[in-house]
């Protein structure tokens, strides 16, 4: 059994104070070797890299976005320019940040290789990315949204003091329910530049000036210079333990980095902020990174310090359905996960809508919270086939985890309620061994119904790397689904999302919080 996600320390309680290490960059002399802790530093057995199909790019829309959105509009890191390391922007940003966010733009080698190789396949970037600075395509992009910014030439007035990396930090707002107040941090390599293109900034501002303070390489930013002053001289953000505990667990921060107390964002969020929801993230926290590799990019995300329900749960074993499977997704460990929180849900619920438990039982004929906990088991899959795909009624069907006698008994409930508001579902029933396949065919049904092999698929490796341990997973073979989505496109819009090969999300749940790896893999 792999660690559980995220990679807590062996033994170490999740709150307790972890000495920060800032994660160092694994050189390599292969720029297409993945050199960076994932997905091993997971817990999930290592995929090799898929060599790229003849004729085909790497794309993917949402790549795209942040490329160009983000640091597109010309410039790209070059090959030479591989340190990383180096002071980041939580040393200077204030240690009482309820959130979090880290742009770098001099991430470690392999990050920017990878970044690089990806970029150049983009119908989208594959001409802007021409360039050698990515500050300079950052600039460009601000330059767009904010007018002072026009009078400023990036050569001239702002490549020679312009660092690689840019944070925000969140703070908690004065008052429950007012705005909250941010505080940006830019590296700054020539001080004395700085200040120049800063007075050059006021000097074209009317009205109050925003705060300027120079601190330790960065230049801090605030509404106004009280509050620059009082964020600049503030405990750093290095110095939160649970921020700092929540990085290290992190590892490999990528190109984009972010944080947040959710129990803090919950508590500011508004005056009538509902208590029994507040209770349940009080401890909370979230934190996560995008990455990129040869042929995927990934977003790895966990929680911690959230209060979850101490069970074994079994892996899902989505690598078990039939090869023919467009898509799926599925959890397990649902009905326990009920049992255990069914007072919290109950009582959020009911302060919601006094009364709305009572009328679903009522109306549905379920005994709550028995039912549902029956008919979730120990775990929900739903899947769709490729076969079928274009047809009136797709093969769809949903394999329950549980005791096949009483999860049917709980349906026949559910059939019943339904006809009686009108609708009349053809469900289809197999009972198999400890589960329950409920589909639109019964050939579906029993094909569901047999141990497929999914799990071989290269495409399905790439996507979820770890599902034969994951204990919640999505899967959608793009590749299958084509048909439904290029029919309308053209021109190069179509050439994009032919590149998309197929989308995958796997975790798992554990007494420590959850953690997520999220990917998008490319032909």
């Amino acid at each position: 059994m792999p660690a559980d996600i995220p990679p807590f320390p062996e033994g170490q309680d999740p709150d307790q104070t972890i000495a920060y290490r800032s994660p160092q960059p694994q050189p390599s002399n292969d720029a297409h070797t993945r050199q960076w802790p994932h997905p091993e530093e997971l817990g999930y057995a290592p995929v090799p890299p898929t060599p790229a199909k003849r004729g085909r790019g790497w794309i993917i829309a949402l790549v795209a976005a942040l490329l160009v959105g983000v640091v597109g509009g010309g410039g790209v890191w070059a090959a030479s320019m591989l340190s990383g390391g180096g002071t980041q922007p939580h040393e200077v940003l204030p240690g009482n940040a309820i959130g979090y966010l880290r742009l770098d733009l001099d991430p470690a080698a392999n990050q920017k290789l990878a970044l690089l190789n990806i970029a150049r396949k983009f119908s989208a970037t594959k001409d802007v990315f021409a360039g050698d600075d990515p500050r300079k395509a950052l600039f460009e992009e601000m330059r767009k949204g904010v007018s002072a910014f026009a009078e400023l030439d990036f050569a001239k007035d702002v490549e020679p003091w312009l660092g690689d990396r840019i944070g925000a930090a969140i703070l908690a707002p004065a008052r429950v329910g007012s705005e909250p107040d941010a505080v940006v941090a830019i590296q700054v390599k020539d001080e004395a530049a700085a200040k120049t293109a800063f007075a050059k900034l006021d000097s074209g501002t009317e009205g109050t000036k925003a705060g300027v303070v120079f601190r330790e390489g960065y230049v801090i930013i605030a509404e106004n210079q009280e509050k620059a002053d009082r964020y600049a001289g503030a405990t750093p953000l290095s110095e939160n333990e649970r921020f700092t505990g929540d990085l290290d667990a992190l590892g490999e921060p990528g190109v984009l980095s972010f944080w947040a107390d959710l129990g803090a964002i919950a508590e500011n969020t508004g005056k009538d902020q509902n208590p029994a929801v507040t209770d349940l993230v009080r401890n909370a926290r979230f934190t996560g990174a995008l990455r990129f590799g040869d042929d995927y990019a990934e977003l790895t995300g966990f929680t911690r310090g959230i209060e979850t329900t101490k069970t074994d749960a079994k892996p899902l074993k989505l690598g078990e359905l039939p090869a023919s499977t467009a898509g799926a997704i599925g959890i397990s460990g649902l009905g326990a996960i009920l049992g255990e929180q069914w007072p919290k849900i109950q009582k959020a619920v009911e302060s919601a809508d006094r009364g709305a438990v009572a009328r679903l039982s009522q109306e549905t004929g379920l005994a709550l919270p028995g039912d549902l906990i029956t008919l979730l088991g120990e775990g929900v899959t739903a899947a769709v086939d490729a076969e079928g795909l274009n047809a009136e009624q797709p093969n769809v069907g949903v394999v329950l985890h549980t005791d096949p006698a009483k999860a049917r008994a709980v349906l026949n409930k559910l059939e019943t309620a339904a006809s009686g508001n009108g609708a009349t579902p053809q469900l289809v029933k197999v009972d198999g061994d400890d589960k329950l396949v409920v589909a639109a065919s019964q050939d579906y049904a029993n094909k569901l119904n047999s141990e497929g092999t999914l799990g071989d698929s290269e495409a399905f490796r790439l996507a979820v790397p770890g599902a034969q341990d994951a204990t919640f997973g999505l899967y959608a073979d793009l590749d299958k689904v084509e048909p439904l989505y290029l029919k309308d496109v053209q021109g190069d819009s179509a050439a994009d999302l032919q590149m998309l090969r197929a989308v995958g999300l796997s975790g798992r749940v554990s007494d420590e919080g959850a953690g997520f790896l999220l990917r998008v893999v490319f032909n």
